[in-house]
C-alpha cells in the first residue's frame, strides 16, 4: 500500500491573506433534484431570510425545500425555506409578479420557467417567467429579502401577496401605511404547530391595491382573517423594473421596521455584492486547493450547504420569540433557530466546533434558553416550536462537545443543569430506560434506536459530568452508557429488539420496521461510539468486528420490510443517505485498518457527491450530509463527538488550509506527516482524570414460544455462562405469591400466568455485580380457541400471528408497541374454531384507526357462523361510524348481539379502506387495517 503522510505547516495570520472569491465555486442547484431537498434560492450564511422560488405547493415529500428541479412551474418566491429536511414547513409570504387581470388561484398566477433561464449563486438567484416575460432576481441580506422584478412589456403589473401559500394559515393580517409600504403577520400551522413571521414590504415605487381577499376585517388600511391576499399594481413601460425589500422579524412589526435597516437603499447591486462578500468570508475559513472544477464545486457547495442554518431568530436588537412565545432580550448571544439535532450531531456540529466556535457557544446558550423558557432542552425545535421529530437529547452531545474540546462562551453548570434535566424526564420511553436499561417494544417503539442513542448521549453527560468534578452523576451516567448491552445479541451479533423479557422473532437484520428509527439492525448495530473498544471486543474481538464490518459493506444492497425513503446510498447495508451509517467507514481505524476507511470514505466522496441537481444521496438535512463530505475530504471525522479528537483518513484534496478565528490558520498535505486527531482543538485537560466506575453487565435474556399458552409452555433463559450466572424469580397471578430466588440450571416449565424476573450475576468477584431486572409477563389463555387467519399480515405487523387474535391480551392505543396485526390493501378474513358447538349470543373484534399513519377503519365488519366450517350464515354486519380525517388515534370494538345461534366457527371479515383520498398526505397509497382481539360470547 502506498503510504500518504500530513503535516501541518506554520502559523499564518489571516490578515496577511488576499480573501479568495470562493462563493464562485458555490452551485445551488446541488442537491435540488433527487432527494436533497434543498433550494437554491438567495440567502447569506445563517440569514433569518431564505428568499428562493416555490415549485411545489402540494406537501409532497421531495418538495420539503420548496422546489425541485423536474418541476417547470413557479407559484412565487417565498422568503423562508429548509434546507433538505425530510418535512414540509416555511414558504412564508409569498410574492409572484405577474400582468394583466389578478388573480389569487395559484395555478393562474403560476407561471412555466425553464432551467435554460434560471442562475442561482451565492446569495443570487434569477429567472425568467415566461407567462408574462417577466425578469425576476433576488438576493438578501440576514433579515431582508431583496426582488427586482424586469417587465419585458408594457401593461399593468401585478405583485400578488398570497398569505395562503403552502401551508395552514392560522390568522394573517396586512396593515397598509402607506402606497409604498405595508406590514404583515402571518401565524401558521404545519410542522411547527403555531408559528409567527412578521413582515415589512416596501415597494420602490407608489403601487395600488387591485383586488383583495379576506374573510376577516377588510378596512381602508387593514385586512385580516385565515383566508388573506392582496394584489398589488401599478402600470408599467417595457423595461421598467419594480424593486421590493422584504423584511422578517419573529417579534413584532416594529422589529421588521427596524430589520429593514439592514438594506437602506434601492441599490440592488450592491446589495448583491454584499451578499457574496459574506459567503466569501465564510467559505474562505477553509480553502482548498484543486485542478478539478466540479470538485471544487461539490466542496465549496457542500461547505456553502452547512452554512444555510441554523437561523438567526432574533431581530437587530437582540429581541426574540421563545420557546414560551413571549418576547425576551439576548444578552452577550445571537438566538438562532433550526435545529435539525438527530442528523447534525454527527458532523455539523464538530464541523462548526472546528470553524466557527463562537456560533457554537451561540447555538448552546439559545439551547440553553430553550430549555429555561421551554422546560426542556430541543430536540427538533423550529421556529419556537418543538417539533419533537427523531429520537434522542443529542443537544447534550453539541454541549458536550463543546465543553470537551474547551470553547468557552456559556454557561457550564447550566448546560450540565439542563442536559441532566433532559435524561432524567420519563417521557418517550426514558421511564423503562432508567429502570430497565433498555427500552422493549413493549415500552416504546424505535426501542433499539432509542436505546442505543440514549445511551451514547448518557456518555456525553457523564463527560460533562468529569469536566465539572461531578464524581456521583459521572459513575451514574456512565453506567447507563453502557445500556446498550442490552440490546445486543451476543450471539447472532446484532443489536436486537426486546419484547416480554426476549428477543423478538422472527428477526431479519436486513428488516426496516417500527424497531429501528429511518434503518434495519445492520444500521444500527454498529451505534456505540462510546464505547467502539467495548463493542469490538462484544463481537469477539478485532478480526471478528473487522469481518462484521465486511459483511455489512459486501452483503447485498436492499433492504426488506418497511418501504423507507430515507434509507438510500446503498453500499451493502451501508445507507449513506441517512445519518446513522455516516460514522461506519471510520470503523476499520479501530481495527488498525486504516486503508479500508481510506477507501471506503474515498469511494463514498466519489460517488455520492456530484456537481449536479441530483448531487447528493439523500437529504441533505440541515447540513449533515454535505458537512460529511466537508470533513471527510479535510480527512477528519467525528466518530465520538464529545470525545476531543478525530478519526482521521486520507485527504482528498492536495491541499487544505484551514483558517481559524484567531487569526491563525494551519496547511494539511499529502506529502507530510503529522499527528491530526487534535487537529484545530484545545481538549479539556480534565478529560484524561478517567474515574473508574463500575461496567452494567448485560441483562438475561428470558426466551418462550409466545406470550400467552394454552397448557404449559417451556422457558429458556439466555446469559453468558462463562462470566454470569442467573437469578430468577416466578409471581403467579393467581395468588400473587413469589416464589423465592432460583438460580437457573436450566429450561423449565410453567401452567399458570405468572411473571418472571431474573438477574445475572458476575462470577468470581467479591462485589456483588448484577445487571437490571428483566421481566416478563406470560398468560395462560381463557380457552382453547384457535384462529385460522386467511389474509396475510404485514410480517411488521404480526402481533404474535393467529393466537394473537384470541389470547385475552389487548393492544392499547400506542399501536407501534406491537400488538396490533396489521393489513395493508387487502380485507381482513379469519375464522376461530370454538373447538365445539356451543350457543354464541355475541361477537366483537377491535379495531384501531392512526389516520396520519395510513391506518382506518374498515369500512364495515360482517360476522358469520358455521357448524362444519364449509356453509357460513351472515349474523351481524356493523357499519364504521368513525371519519377517516379523524386524526386522534381511536379503538372501536365492533360488537353486536345477535340471536342466540350453534355454532362452532365464526368467520369475520372486515372490509378495507381502500386506497388513501386525496386529503391525505398519503394520496393514492394503500390503508392499513389493524386488529387485535375477537372475543365471543
Amino acid at each position: 500500500m502506498k503510504k500518504f503522510f500530513f503535516q501541518f505547516l506554520f502559523l499564518l495570520p489571516i490578515a496577511c491573506i488576499a480573501q479568495a472569491n470562493l462563493q464562485q465555486y458555490v452551485n445551488p442547484f446541488i442537491g435540488t433534484g433527487g432527494h436533497g431537498h434543498t433550494f437554491p434560492g438567495a440567502t447569506v450564511p445563517f440569514g433569518m431570510v431564505q428568499l428562493s422560488p416555490d415549485t411545489r405547493i402540494d406537501g409532497s415529500w421531495d418538495g420539503c425545500g420548496g422546489y425541485h428541479y423536474t418541476d417547470n412551474v413557479i407559484y412565487g418566491f417565498s422568503h423562508t425555506h429548509l434546507n433538505g429536511t425530510g418535512v414540509s414547513d416555511f414558504g412564508d409570504i409569498l410574492l409572484m409578479p405577474t400582468m394583466g387581470e389578478p388573480s389569487f388561484d395559484n395555478k393562474v398566477y403560476a407561471s412555466a420557467f425553464s432551467h435554460q433561464n434560471e442562475k442561482a449563486t451565492a446569495g443570487f438567484y434569477s429567472v425568467k417567467l415566461g407567462k408574462h416575460n417577466i425578469d425576476v432576481e433576488l438576493t438578501s441580506s440576514a433579515r431582508v429579502g431583496f426582488h427586482k422584478y424586469t417587465f419585458n412589456a408594457n401593461g399593468p403589473a401585478n405583485i400578488i401577496l398570497d398569505l395562503n401559500h403552502r401551508d395552514k394559515l392560522l390568522y394573517g393580517e396586512v396593515r397598509i401605511i402607506d402606497s409604498k409600504t405595508i406590514e404583515i403577520l402571518r401565524r401558521s400551522e404545519a410542522w411547527a404547530r403555531d408559528q409567527y413571521v412578521y413582515a415589512r414590504i416596501e415597494f420602490s415605487q407608489p403601487m395600488q391595491i387591485n383586488k383583495k381577499k379576506s374573510n376577516g376585517d377588510q378596512k381602508k388600511d387593514f385586512y385580516s382573517g385565515t383566508e388573506l391576499a392582496l394584489s398589488f399594481s401599478k402600470n408599467v413601460k417595457k423595461g421598467e423594473a419594480i424593486l421590493v425589500k422584504v423584511s422578517l422579524s419573529p417579534t413584532g412589526y416594529e422589529g421588521a421596521k427596524l430589520n429593514m435597516s439592514e438594506i437602506k437603499d434601492w441599490d440592488f447591486e450592491k446589495a448583491k455584492k454584499q451578499a457574496q462578500q459574506l459567503w466569501n468570508t465564510e467559505l474562505s475559513k477553509i480553502e482548498v486547493t484543486s485542478e478539478d472544477k466540479d470538485k471544487l464545486a461539490i466542496f465549496y457547495t457542500a461547505l456553502y450547504h452547512t452554512m444555510v442554518q441554523p437561523n438567526i431568530a432574533q431581530d437587530i436588537d437582540g429581541k426574540y420569540r421563545g420557546r414560551d412565545n413571549q418576547i425576551h432580550q439576548t444578552e452577550g448571544f445571537d438566538y438562532y433557530t433550526v435545529f435539525s439535532l438527530w442528523d447534525t450531531f454527527r458532523g455539523a456540529h464538530p464541523l462548526y466546533t472546528l470553524i466557527d466556535k463562537k456560533r457554537t457557544a451561540d447555538f448552546i446558550n439559545t439551547f440553553l434558553k430553550q430549555y429555561e423558557h421551554g422546560g426542556r432542552l430541543p430536540v427538533w425545535e423550529l421556529a419556537s416550536n418543538e417539533t419533537d421529530c427523531m429520537i434522542g437529547y443529542h443537544s447534550v452531545s453539541v454541549m458536550g462537545d463543546a465543553m470537551a474540546k474547551g470553547i468557552k462562551g456559556f454557561d457550564y453548570e447550566k448546560a450540565f443543569e439542563a442536559a441532566k434535566h433532559s435524561a432524567m424526564l420519563d417521557h418517550l420511553g426514558l421511564d423503562a430506560y432508567k429502570k430497565n436499561g433498555f427500552i422493549a417494544i413493549d415500552d416504546e417503539h424505535e426501542s433499539v434506536s432509542k436505546t442505543l442513542e440514549y445511551a451514547y448521549d448518557d456518555w456525553c453527560i457523564a463527560q460533562m459530568a468529569l469536566i465539572l468534578n461531578k464524581s456521583e452523576d459521572y459513575q451514574y451516567f456512565m453506567k447507563r452508557s453502557q445500556s446498550w448491552k442490552n440490546v445486543f445479541d451476543w450471539n447472532t451479533g446484532f443489536m436486537r429488539p426486546k419484547k416480554n423479557g426476549g428477543w423478538d422473532k422472527p428477526f431479519d437484520p436486513k428488516e426496516v420496521n417500527n424497531n429501528f428509527t429511518e434503518g434495519n439492525s445492520w444500521q444500527y448495530s454498529f451505534f456505540v461510539p462510546q464505547d467502539i473498544q467495548g463493542m469490538i471486543i462484544a463481537y469477539g474481538g478485532k478480526e471478528k468486528f473487522e469481518t462484521k464490518l465486511d459483511q455489512m459493506f459486501n452483503s447485498e444492497s436492499k433492504t426488506t420490510g418497511r418501504e423507507q425513503v430515507d434509507v438510500t446510498g446503498l453500499i451493502g447495508q451501508y445507507a449513506h443517505g441517512n445519518e446513522p451509517s455516516h460514522h461506519m467507514a471510520y470503523l476499520y481505524n479501530f481495527v488498525g485498518k486504516p486503508e479500508k476507511t481510506t477507501e471506503k470514505v474515498h469511494y463514498i466522496l466519489n460517488e455520492f457527491y456530484k456537481n449536479t441537481p441530483n448531487g447528493l444521496i439523500g437529504n441533505e438535512d440541515c447540513g449533515q450530509m454535505s458537512a460529511w463530505y466537508v470533513l471527510s475530504s479535510i480527512g477528519i471525522y467525528a466518530v465520538t463527538p464529545g470525545n476531543p479528537e478525530w478519526s482521521t483518513t486520507v485527504p482528498y484534496f492536495d491541499k487544505i488550509k484551514v483558517n481559524f478565528e484567531d487569526g491563525t490558520s494551519k496547511v494539511i498535505t499529502k506529502n507530510l506527516s503529522a499527528n491530526r486527531k487534535e487537529f484545530g482543538l484545545t481538549p479539556s485537560k480534565k478529560l484524561k482524570n478517567n474515574i473508574p466506575y463500575s461496567l452494567i453487565i448485560a441483562a438475561p435474556v428470558i426466551q418462550a414460544d409466545r406470550k400467552s399458552f394454552k397448557d404449559k409452555m417451556k422457558i429458556e433463559i439466555n446469559y453468558d455462562q462463562d462470566k454470569y450466572f442467573v437469578h430468577y424469580t416466578i409471581e403467579e397471578s393467581g395468588d400473587h405469591k413469589i416464589r423465592p430466588p432460583y438460580v437457573y440450571k436450566g429450561p423449565f416449565e410453567i401452567n399458570e400466568s405468572c411473571i418472571i424476573k431474573a438477574v445475572s450475576v458476575v462470577k468470581k468477584t467479591n462485589d456483588k455485580i448484577v445487571s437490571n431486572t428483566i421481566s416478563a409477563t406470560f398468560f395462560k389463555k381463557p380457552n382453547n380457541y384457535t384462529a385460522n387467519i386467511k389474509s396475510k399480515y404485514n410480517p411488521q405487523y404480526h402481533a404474535g400471528g393467529s393466537d394473537g387474535l384470541i389470547d385475552g391480551i389487548f393492544g392499547s392505543d400506542y399501536w407501534r408497541k406491537g400488538d396490533w396485526q396489521g393489513y395493508q390493501s387487502q380485507d381482513f378474513e379469519a375464522v376461530v374454531d370454538l373447538k365445539k358447538v356451543q350457543k354464541v349470543s355475541e361477537v366483537s373484534a377491535n379495531f384501531l384507526q392512526d389516520s396520519r399513519s395510513w391506518i382506518l377503519m374498515p369500512t364495515e365488519v360482517e360476522f358469520y357462523t358455521s357448524t362444519d366450517n364449509i356453509n357460513f350464515t351472515l349474523v351481524k354486519t356493523i357499519q364504521n361510524t368513525i371519519d377517516a380525517k379523524v386524526t386522534e388515534t381511536k379503538i372501536i370494538d365492533f360488537k353486536g348481539s345477535i340471536n342466540p345461534t350453534q355454532a362452532q366457527y365464526i368467520k369475520v371479515i372486515a372490509c378495507n379502506y381502500g386506497k388513501l383520498p386525496e386529503w391525505h398526505q398519503g394520496f393514492g397509497g394503500d390503508a392499513f387495517i389493524f386488529v387485535d382481539e375477537i372475543i365471543i360470547k
